[in-house]
């Protein structure tokens, strides 16, 4: 599955402790041509109530992307093959997209 960037998508994490993974949201961070090309740079999207991270960006229109609770891009990246990406959720609000590229810049200039 192709996407844009800033749209929020469902794919499988793989759990730490046991074999298997779960359906989890993540943010689509590269861009359509990077993405054209198979795979996809994603960042995590868990909720609020986990203990920081350098970088969380809480998303104020978690609805608008798709999301059903509080929030937060986490900047654990990884790039994955088009091919897991279950389905799309929805997209970033241009207030959240302007949180979580302030965080990539500070931390990753």
């Amino acid at each position: 599955m192709h996407c844009d960037r800033w749209q929020v998508v469902a794919v499988p994490f793989p759990f730490s402790e046991r074999p298997g993974a779960k359906r989890r949201p993540a943010l689509v961070l590269s861009n359509g041509s990077f993405n054209r090309a198979g795979h996809t740079v994603l960042a995590m999207i868990t909720t609020a109530g986990h203990a920081p991270w350098p970088g969380d960006t809480p998303l104020q229109g978690a609805q608008k992307a798709g999301l059903r609770v509080p929030c937060l891009v986490r900047l654990k990246l990884f790039t994955l093959d088009n091919r897991l990406i279950q389905t799309r959720l929805g997209a970033l609000t241009p207030a959240d997209v302007a949180g979580v590229e302030g965080n990539l810049k500070h931390y990753l200039p």
